[in-house]
């Protein structure tokens, strides 16, 4: 390979100007010696592109051999930093992997997000909530929120990734209802199916399986059809997708908790000529027309209405037969209270409900007294509370009938 010396001398220069000559004063005069000038001009173009190129020459030179020997020098951007940019935006694009994104725009049927991948990613409608929506915006879904997404697809007209928010709340729901089962609380789901066995309940997102068997009323499965009911779990298997759910197990918890002359909140669910039916913790009580206030009653209208929350004192519960006989009467500060002044019965009603139970725990009392008179070998004594012993085979373990218990008189 020729030299870049050997290779410069080849180039044409165009002539210099006289500018760069020495001043004209001290050439000879033309007329005296005319051949002098051409000589001396030519001399000193061939001098100036010598020093021209030799000095291009060593730079070149001198590049070339900083390139050879120290490529890097005086560069900020290592070699280093060039990997750990590429680090910084590889990753794993199998399906099942979680990546972090930011959604650049959202349309009828999607989102479209950025995942810093070589071609944009897309979230249809139907992978971006667990609940069925009608657009993303629903839930939150709009330019500029940045999610952890999972990739679920690859489209393959234009290599581009498909992405869900429903398979990551899957998960959560899933991890929710181990916990819920490991708590044993009860639940509301919403019953949105039925088959053969069972109707199908939907919790926390998933939908669940209760069996008939496991249906505390005889409601049919039509009746508990778009109704909530309270739930408890029974099975929680993600891996086999089973989530079994028992009405039973939840009506019976909450109806351990009805005890006599206990006070409770409820909500109006129906009308009817003979009182008005009322949901307390999914179980379906009867207000009689006669329990709702000391003062007569004609129409029950014009008293309640339904979807009003109200409290109610418990008067009986007939577990076999699933009955619960409610009374807001007894929770009146003063008769016709229910009436005139509704809100102030639901103040109130903690304070008479105690004062009532005083008085029955007194009632009590004085039957066990009696019996006493009869039973002298029995040895039962007087408690600390002026209540006499536990209660008897003769008397029902729930108490007294309430219904007939005259009002708690109010003192100024």
């Amino acid at each position: 390979m020729a030299s870049l010396a050997q290779q410069f001398t080849g180039l044409r220069c165009s002539p210099l100007s006289t500018s760069r000559l020495s001043k004209p004063s001290i050439l000879p005069k033309q007329n005296k010696m005319p051949g002098l000038l051409p000589i001396v001009s030519a001399a000193v173009i061939s001098n100036a592109q010598t020093k021209e190129r030799l000095k291009l020459k060593e730079i070149f030179e001198d590049a070339h051999e900083r390139c050879r020997t120290a490529p890097m020098e005086g560069v900020s951007f290592t070699l280093d930093s060039f990997y750990n940019a590429l680090e910084k935006y590889d990753f794993n694009s199998e399906i099942g992997t979680k990546v972090r994104g930011t959604v650049f725009n959202i349309d009828n049927n999607g989102a479209l997000v950025d995942i810093t991948a070589k071609s944009s990613a897309y979230l249809p409608l139907q992978e971006a909530c667990i609940h069925k929506i009608k657009s993303v915006e629903e839930v939150g879904i709009v330019p500029g929120v940045r999610e952890e997404f999972v990739i679920i697809g690859e489209n393959e007209a234009d290599d581009s990734l498909i992405l869900s928010l429903k398979s990551i709340q899957y998960d959560l729901a899933w991890e929710r209802c181990r916990q819920l089962q490991a708590e044993d609380v009860v639940v509301k789901g919403k019953v949105v199916g039925a088959n053969k066995g069972g109707v199908v309940a939907v919790v926390e997102g998933l939908r669940g399986f209760v069996p008939f068997s496991q249906i505390s009323t005889k409601s049919t499965a039509e009746d508990l059809l778009e109704k909530e009911i309270p739930l408890k779990f029974v099975e929680v298997d993600e891996e086999q997708s089973r989530l079994v759910l028992s009405n039973r197990k939840a009506m019976a918890d909450n109806q351990a908790q009805l005890g006599i002359g206990s006070v409770v909140i409820g909500t109006v669910q129906s009308l009817k000529p003979y009182g008005a039916f009322i949901d307390i913790g999914g179980i379906n009580g009867l207000l009689h027309v006669s329990q709702i206030s000391h003062d007569r009653v004609s129409d029950i209208a014009t008293v309640l209405q339904p979807g009003d929350t109200l409290k109610v004192m418990i008067l009986s519960h007939d577990r076999e037969r699933g009955r619960v006989s409610l009374s807001t009467k007894k929770l009146e500060p003063t008769p016709g209270d229910m009436i005139r002044n509704p809100t102030l019965v639901f103040e109130k009603a903690e304070e008479m409900a105690q004062t009532f139970r005083q008085r029955i725990a007194q009632a009590e009392a004085m039957a066990r007294a009696d019996m006493l008179r009869f039973q002298p070998e029995s040895g039962l004594t007087l408690s600390s509370d002026g209540i006499l012993g536990p209660l008897t085979s003769d008397l029902p373990v729930e108490g007294l009938d309430l219904s007939d218990v005259p009002p708690a008189e109010v003192t100024d």
